[in-house]
């Protein structure tokens, strides 16, 4: 089923040559922050003093939100490598309206069943980055609208963190519920988000020429691809790992940071860190666009990556000796990690499809690496749980910090060197 209006696409279509690109871009980046209002507001709760089976409650609900988004993760693998393009739209509805539902039950059902409702929340929430992903990939452009689509991992899970704050403090929700209220402020504006992308044209004749066509992929197709470049694949996939494991401790126990650090009364703490990174990310990764040279273009991507990891590392030495404070420091790490992270959503696979010239979908190789990322994410709640229970969050999180920025910098560096011996041996 489509919801193309022709006559409105061929317009785009045959609009300036920014037209295109800055619509599909806007569109993306609104569409995907809306689904974090079914993913995040309730990361903003601390659930103070709650605990269910001897566990943290909050603890048992991310993993289980988590452990859900998971499972979606390795059945995208599948799904949205073999995703038709009529069937794209129905599906983000469909799944986001699910999702919704599983809110409502969490709020009806009392603690510790409704833990349940979140595991089921986060099944099919994790296939929306695929779906949204794949109406931009493969163009000359896709830089710089895959970078807008990024910055909303930052953005949006700033804002919505700030109106579940904002729920549970000013109108006073609870948080059991606030949730789905805040998901019902999102409903509808991501429907018509949807409708819009819809609208946005295909690639054309040049995109495919630079980029290399995107289609759909058997099994058998899938295979020979990971095969032809296993050792820089799982090179990638495990310094993915690392940022995804970072990136989503740091974006579901922030208000918990934010609190050991005084600023658990501050709604607005999230977006004040949050957008300063958003906007840089933004700039850094728009700039890459600039870069005709495919191949050239990867080798940046991993020179960011590397410096990312550097500056969180080094942000979290200056904070540990204070140096710096909670806010600095918190804007540093955060800019340092989507500097790494941002470049696998975005870049990374896209001009490595681009440079090899085999055909492939990056939708295939990023729910790869999303399913062992968030597997890592659920080890790491668990050891903090069981193994370093009574750490402090911020403490837990800088060792963390040193940790998995030190690894992902040497994964980053062979990963780079194999694909430059790579490169050579097929030109």
């Amino acid at each position: 089923m489509t919801f193309t209006i022709p006559a409105f696409q061929k317009r785009l279509a045959n609009s300036p040559s920014f037209v295109v690109p800055v619509f599909a871009a806007l569109v993306a980046f609104l569409t995907y922050s809306c689904m974090y209002a079914f993913r995040k507001p309730y990361t903003s709760a601390t659930f103070d003093g709650i605990t269910a089976f001897g566990i943290n409650y909050k603890i048992l609900l991310v993993v289980a939100q988590t452990i859900g988004y998971t499972l979606s993760k390795f059945l995208g693998i599948k799904v949205i490598a073999e995703m038709k393009q009529q069937r794209r739209a129905v599906a983000i509805i469909g799944l986001i309206g699910f999702a919704w539902l599983m809110l409502l039950f969490f709020g009806l059902v009392p603690r510790p069943y409704n833990i349940v409702f979140l595991f089921l929340n986060g099944i099919p929430l994790g296939l929306i980055w695929g779906l949204v992903y794949s109406y931009i990939e493969g163009r000359r452009a896709t830089e710089f609208m895959g970078a807008v689509l990024a910055v909303s991992f930052i953005f949006s899970s700033g804002l919505v963190k700030s109106v579940g704050k904002w729920l549970v403090v000013d109108i006073h929700i609870s948080e059991f519920w606030m949730p789905f209220f805040a998901g019902l402020i999102f409903i509808v504006p991501i429907i018509i988000l949807v409708f819009l992308l819809e609208q946005i044209p295909p690639p054309t004749a040049q995109d495919i020429e630079l980029r290399t066509v995107r289609l759909p992929m058997t099994a058998q197709q899938r295979k020979d691809f990971v095969m032809s470049f296993l050792p820089g694949i799982l090179m990638l996939v495990v310094t993915y790992v690392m940022l995804s494991v970072m990136r989503d401790f740091r974006d579901n126990f922030g208000a918990d940071i934010w609190k050991e650090a005084g600023f658990g009364k501050s709604p607005e703490i999230f977006t004040t860190t949050e957008i300063p990174t958003s906007i840089l990310v933004l700039i850094m990764m728009s700039l890459v666009m600039l870069i005709k040279d495919n191949f050239k273009a990867l080798v940046v991507n991993h020179a960011m990556v590397i410096v990312g990891f550097g500056l969180a590392l080094v942000s979290t030495f200056l904070f540990s000796i204070q140096a710096i404070g909670a806010i600095p420091w918190m804007i540093c790490n955060g800019l340092g990690l989507y500097m790494g992270y941002v470049p696998f959503n975005v870049m990374m696979f896209e001009r490595m499809i681009a440079s090899f010239k085999r055909p492939a979908n990056v939708g295939f190789l990023m729910y790869i690496s999303d399913s062992f990322a968030y597997l890592g994410s659920i080890v790491i709640l668990f050891y903090k749980e069981f193994g370093q229970h009574n750490i402090s969050w911020i403490r837990f999180f800088t060792l963390m910090i040193y940790i998995v920025c030190s690894t992902g910098i040497t994964f980053t560096v062979f990963s780079q060197i194999y694909f430059n011996r790579k490169k050579h041996l097929t030109s």
